[in-house]
């Protein structure tokens, strides 16, 4: 099973990153950190078969593989990881002679286009909505060889009630009526997977 989370921000800007001052120097670049880190590691460790993609809107589409990168040096902190990424982003003014997040790959897809490509791969899609299907009924069903795919959103919830989102017509999923940090979400979503398939 490969699995796979999407990300989305509008806000992230780190034309002023000041790394003793993340959350408000970066447009909360923080947040995404902690989805990465919540999506790719547990018990400090990386995961197998598992990808985020970042959508930002000012910077492009980032995509982290738990496979390509080595488990001592990734950054496993939401700072390190945070520095390294504005390392990453601004490429032509490298802090890091070596960084261990070089194995990034940039996709010149938007968040719609990924999604058609992973729906045309069999992917079984599923966006994170709280009024969308109890999860454990839809985790009880699949197979564990299934390659999946959710749909985390964005910070204000516009991606989540888009037009465009809607005409794809996937599943929404829900973890219960309570709302959850995309991190915690990330985390959720994981461990239920682990019991449940």
């Amino acid at each position: 099973m490969t699995l796979i989370f999407f990300i989305k921000s509008s806000t992230v800007d780190i034309s002023n990153y000041y790394i003793k001052d993340i959350q408000g120097t970066s447009g909360r670049l923080d947040v995404v950190s902690r989805c990465v880190l919540s999506a790719l590691t547990s018990d400090n460790k990386l995961e197998k078969n598992i990808q985020i993609w970042a959508f930002l809107d000012k910077y492009g589409t980032f995509v982290f593989d738990s496979n390509t990168f080595n488990n001592v040096s990734f950054p496993k902190n939401e700072i390190m990881l945070t520095d390294y990424f504005v390392d990453f982003i601004k490429k032509g003014n490298k802090k890091y002679t070596v960084n261990p997040l070089d194995s990034i790959k940039c996709s010149n897809l938007d968040i719609f286009e990924a999604i058609k490509k992973f729906i045309k791969k069999k992917y079984q899609v599923f966006i994170l909505n709280e009024s969308g299907a109890h999860f454990s009924k839809i985790f009880m069903d699949m197979s564990p060889k299934r390659n999946l795919l959710f749909i985390v959103g964005d910070q204000s919830g516009e991606l989540i009630n888009s037009k465009e989102l809607k005409e794809l017509k996937l599943t929404n999923l829900s973890l219960g009526n309570r709302s959850y940090l995309a991190s915690s979400t990330i985390r959720l979503i994981k461990y239920n997977l682990s019991l449940l398939i």
